[in-house]
């Protein structure tokens, strides 16, 4: 398998590259943060995005999308990364859109993919109940009743949430909790009575919510039973492509905080001295090179194995959101310290890679769940 992208990944990734370039830039988030968007993301730039095909590279052309690949939409979560583009991409492309995909019936299928990759419907994923990602740790119960089901409990970490549309929603309709059988994922719409959200705006200026399920009464026809292996084994390939999605937008904003903290130490003086010049200096840029390079591999090897359908996903994704997480965390802590006092300003931008290192590490799982994840699958 080789480690590179096509000519159409390149062109692809140019194209978003630019757009992202001349409007989705830092700048952006912070207007977002600083006038309160009650949305929490640039719709126009989102249109932009979706007229761009971007929210239909992984549909199926069968249902109005591109089937461009994971591949293809990695490139595309590396340029958001890059720039910190708040977007619905990993919400409702990324998570939402992957598990209707895997496991919707046709019906399901022909109503929501076009949906999604026409950019008009936002889903929230709403799986986290925990205070740390627990994929078996399912509580909120979808109780049978005739030919409806009734889901109470409530789910948290819910991206995009508070401006959801509809909710792939992963509840538990038999067995004790922090068991494998018994979790299904349903689709809910977030309209339906019974339901509330409340917002969440992280430190990283990304939304997420709360959201509480009561009496909440859905039909049996909503559950996505598609999947040939069950409920839990749609989940955790859900989350294996997603944890891989991140990693690739994780890379991004890597290289663009190693690519910043460089330049700073080119241009910035100590006593009429380069401070790039500085041996211990250059030792710690040439370490975080070096592990950069590396996590290129893992995450290019990651996402060929989604498009492949590699028996060995789960453990590449694992490795890819646990390294990348780790890397994420050194370099934005690098930049920090590298730029010394400004790094910590709210004037200077490398603050905000830091702060989107903090809460995309711990989404889906951080680099400890994820390092105990790869020991059990080698060792049980």
């Amino acid at each position: 398998m080789p480690l590179i992208i096509t000519e159409e990944q390149q062109m692809l990734k140019t194209s978003v590259k630019e757009l992202l370039k001349n409007k989705g830039a830092i700048t952006n988030l912070r207007k977002l943060r600083d006038d309160s968007d009650p949305i929490g993301f640039d719709k126009e730039l989102w249109k932009e995005m979706v007229d761009l095909g971007l929210s239909g590279l992984v549909i199926p052309e069968a249902y109005g999308g591109l089937g461009f690949g994971y591949t293809g939409l990695g490139q595309v979560l590396e340029e958001t990364g890059r720039t910190l583009t708040a977007s619905p991409l990993v919400s409702t492309v990324l998570l939402s859109g992957t598990a209707i995909r895997l496991g919707g019936d046709v019906m399901q299928k022909e109503q929501l993919l076009p949906e999604i990759a026409g950019g008009n419907i936002v889903i929230g994923f709403a799986s986290e109940e925990g205070k740390h990602h627990a994929p078996k740790l399912v509580k909120t119960a979808a109780t049978l009743q005739g030919d409806s089901y009734v889901i109470n409990g409530t789910k948290k970490m819910v991206l995009d949430g508070h401006v959801a549309d509809k909710f792939i929603v992963v509840a538990r309709t038999n067995g004790a909790v922090d068991e494998e059988a018994g979790i299904e994922l349903f689709v809910v719409d977030a309209k339906t009575e019974g339901i509330t959200t409340e917002r969440i705006i992280m430190m990283d200026s990304r939304n997420a919510a709360l959201v509480h399920f009561k009496d909440v009464k859905i039909s049996a026809n909503s559950r996505l039973d598609g999947f040939t292996n069950g409920g839990y084994a749609l989940l955790e390939k859900t989350l294996d492509i997603a944890r891989i999605g991140l990693a690739a937008e994780m890379l991004g904003g890597v290289n663009e905080a190693f690519e910043r903290t460089i330049a700073y130490l080119k241009e910035r003086q100590q006593f009429g001295v380069i401070i790039g010049t500085f041996q211990a200096l250059q030792h710690r840029a040439a370490k975080m090179f070096c592990e950069i390079e590396l996590c290129k591999s893992i995450v290019i090897k990651a996402l060929k194995a989604i498009d492949a359908d590699s028996p060995d996903l789960a453990r590449l994704a694992s490795l890819a959101k646990a390294k990348l997480g780790e890397i994420y965390q050194l370099v934005s802590n690098e930049g920090i310290q590298l730029f010394g006092g400004i790094g910590m300003t709210d004037d200077e931008e490398i603050g905000f890679f830091l702060k989107r290192a903090r809460v995309v590490q711990q989404t889906l799982g951080d680099t400890n769940f994820h390092l105990d994840r790869l020991a059990r699958m080698r060792f049980f």
